[in-house]
């Protein structure tokens, strides 16, 4: 439970540092850190427990924001970016396998694109506008690549609890 409440934190203050960049801007939307801790938090700790921290983490960053009406989608689908990273991070070699650890970032970046289109479809009431959304989602999936070498440092430096 302390390692949930303590990545949970990191979550919540690594998405609390954000840009508007120019391609997320035009949406709306931002770029933060947030994605990078559930990368760490999936390869290095599994599947659970980046999911209870990316749901939670990212839900307390949209509630004391101007972002509170996404509090709900950002629960289910940043826990269920946590949960598919962590558990396709982990079918080889327990999150030490780079060919895993990128498909599994790569699969949590659908669920982002496609959770947050639907969301914003919710809504908006509207399935043309939020394609606009699209390109600054992609953007902000990107960051979540750095992630990657940050766990794969921390997973060789400790030996992780479960």
């Amino acid at each position: 439970m302390v390692v949930v409440a303590l990545l949970t934190a990191l979550t919540y203050i690594a998405t609390s540092f954000y840009i508007q960049s120019p391609i997320a801007l035009q949406s709306g939307g931002i770029i933060h850190l947030g994605n990078v801790m559930i990368v760490v938090s999936a390869i290095v700790f599994g599947k659970n427990k980046a999911a209870a921290s990316g749901a939670f983490g990212m839900t307390l960053f949209d509630l004391t924001s101007p972002y509170v009406i996404w509090a709900p989608f950002t629960f289910i689908i940043r826990g269920a970016m946590g949960y598919i990273l962590g558990t396709i991070s982990h079918m080889k070699n327990s999150g030490a396998n780079l060919v895993f650890n990128i498909i599994a970032i790569t699969a949590a970046s659908v669920i982002q694109v496609v959770g947050y289109y639907i969301a914003e479809v919710i809504i908006l009431g509207n399935f043309i506008i939020p394609l606009s959304s699209i390109p600054g989602e992609l953007a902000q999936i990107s960051v979540a690549y750095v992630g990657l070498p940050v766990a794969m440092i921390i997973k060789k430096a400790i030996k992780p609890q479960r």
